[in-house]
């Protein structure tokens, strides 16, 4: 959601009466928003091209791979092509750019098992499995059980019927000893917004969490992936299909952007 709004921030500045130059243009400026690309295409549609100096865009499609919007982070594709897009002209022309409607756009995002246990090993994917993990064992204050825990050798494994499974070690300070962790479940998306596990269990040493240990990590999964949060700064995003296979996780979506 982040890149779309910075994309279209990129945009705008590129709707000017030098147009024939805008597609070049676009693909730089969108290059630089990732911190490598492996392969990019951006083209803007406009028929007639006059109306780019009005502040229209009749599309704008993006097709990239390998993509990387943060250190150790990979998309193995990413699709996104947007409805008719409408700036003020009159703010155009003080330069002073803004959305007269709202953008609408479908995007379509492909992760791959290799990508995704890459991210893993990242610090800020880290940080989060960390709590998660020390919190199946009981840990009520989020910053003891991260200073307390350490999380080891994490490992994504995708399985067919939209089920996947994390393996990890699970290291306490000053003890050599580490818990072998194997979480696994199916997944679903709960009204486009919500991320739902589906019959999730967990294993620590080969023995099962208590099933109300598990439903709260459900719970708190839930909620944290509840897209209407970013409803509040005038991004609706609704997931429309996701499908995981025992290679990778294709997910398409539409997103709109308010004025």
């Amino acid at each position: 959601m982040e890149f779309l709004t910075i994309f279209l921030s990129s945009l705008i500045t590129l709707v000017s009466p030098a147009g024939f130059v805008v597609d070049r243009v676009a693909q730089n400026t969108i290059r630089k928003q990732f911190k490598a690309v492996e392969q990019l295409e951006v083209r803007i549609d406009n028929a007639p091209s006059y109306q780019l100096v009005q502040g229209k865009v009749d599309r704008v499609r993006i097709a990239g791979r390998g993509l990387f919007p943060a250190d150790g982070i990979r998309l193995e594709a990413l699709e996104l092509e947007t409805d008719p897009i409408q700036l003020d002209a009159r703010r155009l022309r003080s330069g002073k750019p803004r959305l007269e409607k709202p953008l609408r756009a479908g995007v379509r995002l492909v992760l791959t098992q290799a990508d995704l246990n890459q991210a893993l090993r990242s610090p800020t994917v880290l940080k989060r499995l960390t709590a998660l993990g020390s919190g199946a064992l009981g840990q009520s204050n989020s910053r003891q059980r991260n200073q307390r825990y350490s999380l080891l050798n994490p490992r994504l494994i995708l399985l067919a019927n939209q089920r996947l499974q994390l393996q990890a070690e699970l290291q306490e300070a000053n003890d050599p000893a580490t818990l072998k962790i194997v979480a696994e479940s199916g997944v679903e998306i709960i009204a486009g917004r919500q991320l739902q596990l589906i019959n999730p269990t967990v294993l620590i040493n080969n023995e099962a969490v208590p099933e109300q240990v598990i439903r709260s990590i459900a719970k708190g999964i839930s909620e944290q992936s509840d897209l209407q949060q970013l409803e509040k700064s005038g991004i609706t995003a609704r997931i429309l299909q996701l499908n995981v296979t025992e290679r990778q996780i294709n997910v398409a979506a539409f997103v709109q952007v308010k004025p």
